[in-house]
Order: C-alpha cells, then sequence, then structure tokens
C-alpha cells in the first residue's frame, strides 16, 4: 500500500509590505525522501561508504587545533544562547572575506537547505513557476512542487556529456518564471558551469526580472576547469553550507549572498519563522574553519583528486558493466548500469558486501548510482577492491539470469 504523504494545512496569512505582501492559503505536502531513508537505514554500520557526498569528516578537536589561543578560549566560554539572526558577526566577516562581498550581503542560515526553502517559499505564488536541475538533491524538486510551484526541469543528460545547457533553461522560462536555480559543481554528476555561460544567464534573468539562484555546496572543489563563485555577480543569490566542500555537516552552517537589500529583509524575516538563530557553537567552529579555509578545503581536494584517478582505473576496468561521465567537480560521480536496469537492486546487493551506494531513483535516474569517492580517505583503495569484487559476481549473476 503507498505510503500516504505528510500534509501541514497552512493558514492564510498576511506577510507585511515590507516582506512582499502575499496572501497565501497552501497544503503543504512533502512526498517521501528516498535518498535520506536510504542512508539511514545502511550507512551507520556499513563497512565501505560509497554513497556519502562529503569529503573526509572532522572533528572538534581537529578544527580547534586550527584555532589561536583568543578563539580556542572564546569557544569555551562561550555563553550558549541565542546566536544573531543574521549570524555572529565575526562569522559573517569570514564568509565576506572568503567570498569577496561586503558584510552586510552576508545571512547565515541552517545550512543551504534552510536558505533554500526561504527562497521557495518567498516565490509561491499563484501560477508561478521555477526552473530547476534534474538529476538533483530531492529538495530541488520536493520544495516548489510541495508549496503549489510549477517545477520546470532542464536535464542534465548524460547523452550531453552532463553539460548544464544554458540555451535549454533559457527556453523554459516565461513570464511566470520567479526563480532558476542553478547547482555548480552539479550534485550528483560532478557537472559544472562555466563562468561566460554563468554570466550569460546572469544578464538574461535580469533583463527579465528572475531571481537567478546559484547553489555552490561543492565550490571551490573541481578537477580540470577552475570556475568563479556567483558571488561576484551584482544581481545573483548565492546558497552555500559547509556540509560538503568543508566536509564539516555537524556544524549545520550555511549562508546566502544576496546583493538586493529587500530580499535581505525577506530572507531575515523568513528565519525569525523558520529557524531563529544558529548554534553559537557551531557558529565559532565555523568561523575557524572559513579562515583556515586553505587547510580544510586541502583535505577534501586532496582525497577527492587522489581518489579520482583510482576510481577512472577502476571505472575503465568495469566499462562493459558500468558507464560514467568523470565529474568536474565535487566529491560525487554518477555512474550507470550500461544494461539500462534499475540500479536500485544492484545497490540493495552491495550492501550485502559491506558496500554502500546511493540508487540512482532517488535523483530521478533509475539506472544511475551515485558514488562518492572523497569521504573514504585512504580506505578507498580497499573500497574499491571490494566493489571490484562485487561487480564481477553481479555480472556473472546476469549472465547466467
Amino acid at each position: 500500500m503507498p505510503r500516504k504523504l505528510k500534509t501541514i494545512r497552512v493558514p492564510t496569512r498576511r506577510i507585511n509590505t515590507r516582506n512582499q505582501v502575499l496572501l497565501r492559503g497552501i497544503c503543504v505536502q512533502f512526498k517521501p525522501f528516498l535518498l535520506d531513508a536510504w542512508l539511514d537505514q545502511y550507512e551507520h554500520d556499513i563497512e565501505f561508504d560509497l554513497a556519502a557526498s562529503t569529503g573526509p569528516t572532522l572533528t572538534v578537536n581537529d578544527i580547534l587545533a586550527l584555532a589561536d589561543d583568543e578563539t580556542r578560549h572564546r569557544f569555551l566560554n562561550h555563553k550558549l544562547v541565542y546566536s544573531r539572526p543574521a549570524g555572529a558577526d565575526s562569522l559573517r566577516e569570514a564568509i565576506a572575506e572568503m567570498q569577496g562581498v561586503p558584510i552586510e550581503t552576508v545571512q547565515v542560515v541552517t545550512g543551504a537547505s534552510e536558505g533554500l526553502v526561504a527562497l521557495m517559499w518567498l516565490a509561491a505564488e499563484p501560477g508561478a513557476n521555477v526552473i530547476i536541475p534534474l538529476p538533483g538533491f530531492t529538495t530541488f524538486s520536493a520544495l516548489p512542487e510541495s508549496l503549489g510551484l510549477e517545477a520546470r526541469f532542464y536535464r542534465v543528460r548524460r547523452e550531453n556529456g552532463f553539460r548544464i545547457d544554458t540555451d535549454e533553461i533559457k527556453s523554459l522560462a516565461d513570464s511566470k518564471t520567479k526563480l532558476i536555480l542553478v547547482n555548480s559543481p552539479h550534485h550528483p554528476t560532478g557537472a559544472t558551469i562555466g563562468d561566460s555561460e554563468m554570466e550569460a544567464l546572469h544578464d538574461f534573468a535580469t533583463e527579465r526580472g528572475i531571481q537567478l539562484v546559484s547553489e555552490e555546496v561543492y565550490h571551490p572543489i573541481y578537477h580540470g576547469r577552475q570556475t568563479k563563485s556567483a558571488a561576484r555577480l551584482p544581481h545573483a543569490t548565492v546558497i552555500s553550507d559547509l556540509s560538503k566542500a568543508f566536509s564539516i555537516a555537524g556544524v549545520r552552517t550555511g549562508w546566502m549572498i544576496e546583493h538586493d537589500a529587500q530580499r535581505r529583509g525577506q530572507y531575515w524575516t523568513a528565519r525569525a519563522y523558520f529557524t531563529v538563530s544558529n548554534s553559537t557553537t557551531g557558529e565559532i567552529l565555523s568561523e575557524i574553519a572559513i579562515r583556515k579555509r586553505d587547510v580544510v578545503l586541502g583535505k577534501t581536494q586532496e582525497a577527492a583528486s587522489r581518489n579520482l584517478k583510482l576510481l577512472e582505473r577502476f571505472m575503465a576496468d568495469h566499462r562493459d558493466v558500468l558507464g560514467w561521465i568523470p565529474p568536474q567537480g565535487g566529491v560525487t560521480a554518477f555512474p550507470w548500469l550500461v544494461s539500462g536496469e534499475n540500479a536500485r537492486p544492484f545497490c540493495q546487493a552491495a550492501t550485502q558486501r559491506g558496500i554502500l551506494l546511493a540508487p540512482g531513483d532517488c535523483f530521478d535516474a533509475p539506472s544511475h548510482f551515485r558514488l562518492g569517492f572523497a569521504a573514504a580517505g585512504d580506505n578507498f583503495s580497499k573500497a574499491l577492491d571490494r566493489f571490484a569484487a562485487f561487480v564481477k559476481s553481479w555480472s556473472a549473476k546476469m549472465v547466467t539470469a
């Protein structure tokens, strides 16, 4: 029997004129979150986690070891109170310096997810649509659809080399389009969008009054062409966090870069309804990581670059069973079964060999699976050896079936 969706009734409400007056009566429906359900079932006691979407994990001690004495003292003696709704000034200063923007453009949020919720909530108007990538992270499509927005998908196709096609994005826009979401490096394919393409898309959106949102949680982890953050573009909105490239998801710190003062006010008000503020503890740890980003990001980049070379050899050795397009950025690849069959049984069978992968149906691409190549660190070679044995046995089983 299919699982019923959870329904939340949101009464018609009035938001004051400073925050874009809207009258809404929205029935919010959340469809099952397949990816998190899958990971929660297996990741806590699996031997080799190749479904992970981060780099090598860090501890509180690892982060504090990077801090100076004054900052460590501040961490150990800070009060466990609410932080400021926009985020602690010292954290915002660190983010602003990293992104090359004025501090007033920085709004701290609880992970990039909260920023995405705020953006979609504010875009929700009768008849409105948003343009988003497919495949993509579950919330990209689930959030707008739950809020009554029409989700229009541009495809990141393997037939097109997983290229983010800005012409296709533009073709989907009309007078009802409120938002265009670009995710680069793209999750889960690792595709990237070039600087000139992003600038052209920015100009296109600006001319039509469409908000361009750049989700950059894997920036600046690249495997070839380096691209700039969209924070440099005057009418773009950037959302990012410390979960992926920085690999400290446990601090739950994200941020939005917004050059438009009116929109910043809307985000501030939305946050008052959602989470109020971040953890003061997480904010100090986040500030340390950002100020020492050369070290923290260096760990992720080193692990990703080293392990991607191993993965390239592995995929070449198993090209009769698995297809792939090497990622241009990030720490995940999105291989597929060349047979075209649904990859969920393949992923389920892999768990019996101690290998965790993420089935492609979690991303609306059933024949694919997500493979993370940075979190395993030095164990990645051992993980691939185990995975190779599994692929061989799976292939033999399919031949005799």
